[in-house]
């Protein structure tokens, strides 16, 4: 006798499960992507038109006026690149899938670094040597706040996400009790701040642009042979892969961990450096030395597929709309909000067409009957 009924400790398949889709080609891909763009500015169009304003003149609007004239283009570059060093920085520690959430505390300690060798130890030395000992001093610093979450990950397990978080926090606040104790400008009045760097300590130019964006381009074409052809650069993909097929092929992983995330963190901190020296800001420390760069950078590398040439394309996107929406905000007269709706809008598009290219949703196949078999 046969019992049809389905035994209670039988589990149900979902209806539907999201699978990985098979490995499309190069060309596919890229087409998705700009299908995917094309998408994400028609909604921001709609969010526009809604708003009582031609989309198209507002787009037209974003472009043109961030290169309507030298000084715009520069502004743009001067966005664009802090962006950039600290999505480069980023995809060093995400291709080993150690997820550093901290760079913007890196970028801070390595503000904070170059600060302290300028303030207090750049005194009668020429402007190459306090450059150079700066730029060391924000890749040092940078490099050891990643290091903290790299070692306790490394020795008790702990979860680099929620450590490099909050040490975010530990070097705004720092910044914050130097402004207001022992960095304060003494001639300051009425509010805190640290003097500003004396000309000896300001990044050099080209073209009125300070030269971070050659040091930005260096480190692409850099990490592009750093992963593609040396042999940390395989260590760091085989660890990202599977730390135990790692360790079976004699990889010491503890070292190779703590090496990737002083890198990952040093870039971070010498974007912080240079965003310090450079003239995007007064030349000197302030709690707003960041601006959210950091976090802004983990979207940017994920974007990019850690690609070292695809984070150039997407941070310059980035830009381009930062720079461009704030010129369409007081041209259209729009509250500074519609601005990061927008960019929050077509953000959330990419990542939707991003998330669909790779999975998809699989339905459970209809079983079938046995019908006419016997019982």
């Amino acid at each position: 006798m046969n019992n049809n009924k389905a035994s209670p400790h039988i589990k149900r398949e979902p209806i539907a499960r999201m699978v990985k889709r098979p490995d499309m080609s190069g060309r596919k891909t890229a087409l998705l992507y700009l299908v995917a763009i094309f998408v994400a500015i028609a909604a921001g169009g709609v969010f526009i038109l809604a708003l009582g304003h031609n989309p198209i003149n507002y787009y037209a609007t974003v472009i043109s006026g961030s290169f309507r004239s030298n000084l715009s283009t520069r502004a743009l570059i001067r966005i664009t690149i802090p962006l950039l060093i600290t999505s480069l920085g980023l995809a060093v520690s995400f291709r080993m899938k150690f997820w550093n959430i901290g760079a913007e505390g890196q970028f801070i300690f390595g503000a904070v670094c170059a600060s302290y060798v300028d303030l207090f130890k750049s005194e009668g030395l020429p402007h190459s040597v306090v450059i150079l000992l700066m730029g060391l001093a924000g890749f040092v610093g940078g490099g050891l706040c990643g290091l903290i979450a790299a070692f306790f990950k490394t020795k008790f397990g702990t979860s680099e996400t929620l450590l490099t978080l909050m040490l975010n926090y530990v070097a705004l606040y720092l910044v914050q009790y130097l402004m207001d104790g022992p960095w304060r400008d003494p001639e300051s009045a009425g509010f805190s701040k640290i003097a500003q760097f004396p000309e000896t300590a300001w990044v050099d130019q080209i073209a009125k642009v300070d030269v971070s964006w050659i040091i930005a381009l260096a480190l692409v074409i850099f990490l592009f042979i750093y992963f593609k052809y040396t042999k940390h650069g395989y260590e760091i993909s085989v660890v990202g892969d599977s730390q135990n097929t790692a360790r079976y092929a004699g990889m010491n992983v503890s070292k190779i961990v703590l090496r990737t995330m002083f890198l990952s963190a040093g870039i971070c901190g010498l974007a912080g450096m240079l965003q310090v020296a450079g003239d995007a800001t007064t030349h000197t420390l302030s709690t707003g030395i960041a601006s959210g760069v950091g976090f802004t950078a983990i979207i940017v590398a994920w974007l990019a597929k850690l690609n070292p040439f695809g984070i150039v394309a997407v941070s310059c996107m980035f830009g381009l709309l930062d720079k461009g929406c704030g010129v369409a905000e007081s041209t259209f007269n729009l509250s500074g909000s519609v601005a990061d709706i927008l960019q929050g809008i077509i953000l959330f598009f990419i990542l939707a067409f991003d998330f669909f290219i790779q999975y998809k949703l699989a339905f459970k196949k209809a079983e079938k009957t046995a019908g006419g078999a016997d019982n």
